[in-house]
C-alpha cells in the first residue's frame, strides 16, 4: 500500500489526472483503467476494492468548539478548536488550544513550551508537513 488513502473524490481526481497524463504520452486508457490503476497505487486488487475501502462515513468536518486528541510534534496532547477554515475537499486550518502546554524542543537543555497550535489537516486527519522522523507535524485521532 502506498501511503495513507486518499478520500474518494481524491482517488477520482487522481485517476483523471493520471488518464489525461498518460494520453498525453501516447498512452490512451479508458476511466476504469485509470481507477484501477489508481487503487492498485493503494495496494487493492481493483477500484470496487478500493471503493469499499472508503465506507459509507460521510467526511469529517471540524468546527469550532469540537474536543480533539492526537500528537503534535509527536507529543500527546487534547485540546480545542479555536478556529476552523476549510481549505478545500476534505481540508481545514484548525487553530487548537491545548489543554496543556507541550515542548516543541527535542534538545535537553533548551524547551519552548507551547499552548496553542495551528495546522492544515487533511481529510486523513494529519499534516503533509512532517518532522525529520517522518511522522506528521500534527496528527487527529480519527
Amino acid at each position: 500500500m502506498s501511503g495513507r488513502l486518499p478520500s474518494k473524490d481524491a482517488a477520482k481526481k487522481q485517476a483523471a489526472a493520471l488518464r489525461a497524463r498518460l494520453e498525453v504520452e501516447g498512452h490512451a486508457v479508458s476511466h476504469s483503467k485509470a481507477l484501477e490503476l489508481i487503487a492498485q497505487h493503494y495496494g487493492f486488487r481493483d477500484w470496487n476494492t478500493l471503493h469499499a475501502a472508503f465506507g459509507n462515513r460521510p467526511p469529517v468536518v471540524w468546527q469550532v468548539g469540537d474536543r480533539v486528541s492526537g500528537t503534535y510534534l509527536g507529543q500527546t496532547f487534547d485540546a480545542e478548536i479555536v478556529s476552523v477554515s476549510r481549505q478545500g475537499e476534505g481540508w481545514f486550518a484548525l487553530s487548537l488550544e491545548l489543554d496543556e502546554a507541550v515542548d516543541v524542543v527535542t534538545f535537553d537543555s533548551f524547551s519552548a513550551f507551547r499552548k496553542r497550535v495551528r495546522g492544515v489537516i487533511g481529510p486523513d486527519g494529519q499534516t503533509v508537513e512532517k518532522t525529520s522522523d517522518g511522522r506528521p507535524h500534527l496528527q487527529l485521532d480519527m
